[in-house]
């Protein structure tokens, strides 16, 4: 068995195993996956990140796996990181997204990774970017990133995907949801899926509506396409497809590449701090220390302001 020393080659080779446990150590916060990443990092900036968002039961992971066929059809190789909600009583996550992508289980050309939140808002995982540079750097030619479909909170997507489809249906008070999700601002295609049902053209009104209310245009930043769709009746895939090329080509011809690639530079860094403030934070909370500022609180010597504000400047000795 090879050693975890050269874990960085192999997953440049495309050994998928190798990856799948660098996603493990990425995952599990450990200190040594920040090496391999660093040795990563300089192959990165090839694969076009696609992000899928929008309400639980919208049809996500559904229309994921059709779009997985598609790019297949044409030759193109796909990584998809699916992101499932974990139980803030067990800790727990189904990782159920997979069940519905099984067409894809003996294909060489398709890598999927299920991830669970461990309690990060935003609709991603906290590992979530390191993951996606992970399977940048194998050489994927696009990477699906499924949120975990929250409803509310979960824009952080727009911060790591080249193209962000915000997928609503008929009959969910999606016009709503949209609004107050802000999801207006984040999308660059609205994926009307399951079409076939009731209210589809009613709800495709209420987004136009919607877009002419709250997106202006600047000429470069075109107004989202909406592309009504049925994932399982397999409707509409061939325009959607198409829509998420001619976004794809807008950013391409109307703004400078350096760009895009800073500003997930900016998110990447913002993430990867959060992380060691996170882990740092758990060392001291956890010390004898900070369980004799809990005495001190709940005896009334201090209040709980004061104690945090001490937990605080431990963060920096």
């Amino acid at each position: 068995m090879r050693s975890i020393d050269d874990l960085d080659k192999r997953i440049l080779s495309g050994d998928v195993r190798a990856a799948a446990r660098l996603m493990r150590l990425i995952d599990d916060r450990a200190q040594r996956a920040r090496t391999f990443l660093s040795a990563l990092q300089p192959h990165t900036g090839s694969a076009y990140i696609l992000g899928v968002t929008g309400n639980p039961g919208s049809g996500k992971s559904t229309l994921v796996n059709q779009l997985i066929h598609q790019f297949r059809a044409r030759d193109q190789t796909v990584a998809c990181i699916a992101v499932d909600p974990t139980s803030p009583f067990s800790g727990g996550a189904i990782l159920g997204d997979r069940v519905r992508m099984q067409d894809h289980a003996g294909d060489d050309g398709v890598f999927i990774r299920s991830v669970a939140t461990r309690g990060h808002l935003g609709g991603l995982s906290r590992s979530t970017p390191a993951m996606v540079q992970v399977m940048d750097a194998m050489g994927y030619d696009v990477v699906i990133v499924e949120t975990v479909g929250v409803g509310q909170d979960e824009i952080e997507i727009v911060r790591l995907a080249d193209t962000s489809l915000v997928v609503l249906v008929p009959g969910l008070g999606d016009d709503i949801q949209a609004e107050k999700a802000g999801l207006m601002e984040i999308a660059d295609v609205f994926v009307l899926n399951k079409s076939d049902l009731p209210g589809s053209d009613r709800l495709k009104r209420e987004v136009q509506t919607m877009l002419s209310l709250y997106r202006a245009t600047d000429g470069d930043d075109p107004l989202p396409a909406i592309v009504q769709t049925s994932a399982t009746g397999k409707q509409g895939l061939d325009e959607l497809v198409a829509a998420i090329d001619d976004h794809r080509l807008a950013l391409e011809t109307n703004r400078p590449t350096s760009v895009r690639n800073r500003n997930r530079c900016a998110h990447l860094i913002r993430a990867i701090a959060r992380t060691e403030l996170d882990i740092l934070f758990d060392q001291k909370a956890t010390s004898k220390r900070f369980d004799d500022l809990v005495d001190d609180v709940e005896k009334g010597k201090i209040d709980p302001y004061t104690a945090a504000e001490k937990l605080t400047r431990w963060l920096t000795e």
